[in-house]
């Protein structure tokens, strides 16, 4: 039985891995095939397109397992505000425990690179585009006209990532946590309000 798939999986997640941490730029091939604990050829043959396409495997490896969280919170939770702050509670947590290391798994990857690759912005686009659905299907479930879902959803993905960004800068999950707590409570209003 052959190893192609763990292998190509330990490589992804390894480049994953260290694009979130130390970005595109900064980490090399042989950085990658040593965390992988992978042999120098395997890469070229699992990606023949080389750092690029490690890099869309990467992403869409991390965005799944993103996604998963988004969808495991919203199944868990009584409603989108808790949703959000259930989220958010673990987003807060992954960073203390990096040391403020390791915040959203596709940002740094998509500030230094989406502006050089299309497959790569692309890809990046349908991972975003994917968590929004996520978290508007969570707000449509509570009553929410889809279109204002989609607009909440897009607020709430967009406050989340800067707050994920403010909070490795300041070395506090302080952001993370007030922007769960202020999405919260809008989130909380809107269902209140929502038409009969």
């Amino acid at each position: 039985m052959s190893d192609d798939g763990p292998t190509r999986e330990r490589l992804a997640g390894a480049a994953g891995r260290l694009f979130q941490e130390r970005g595109y730029a900064a980490t090399g091939l042989n950085d990658i095939l040593a965390l992988a604990k992978a042999p120098k050829g395997s890469l070229y043959h699992h990606f023949p397109d080389g750092k690029e396409g490690l890099a869309i495997a990467a992403a869409a490896q991390a965005g799944a397992r993103f996604l998963d969280t988004i969808r495991a919170d919203a199944a868990l939770s009584r409603d989108s505000a808790d949703m959000i702050a259930r989220f958010a509670g673990r987003l807060a947590g992954w960073l203390e425990q990096s040391q403020f290391r390791l915040g959203c798994p596709l940002a740094t990857l998509t500030l230094e690179q989406a502006a050089v690759s299309d497959r790569l912005a692309e890809t990046l686009t349908q991972i975003f585009a994917g968590w929004q659905d996520a978290l508007a299907a969570r707000l449509d479930a509570d009553g929410l006209d889809p279109r204002r879902s989609r607009a909440l959803a897009g607020l709430a993905l967009c406050a989340i990532e800067g707050a994920l960004i403010l909070a490795r800068a300041r070395r506090s999950s302080a952001p993370v946590r007030q922007v769960a707590e202020t999405l919260a409570g809008i989130i909380a209003d809107e269902i209140r309000l929502r038409p009969a």
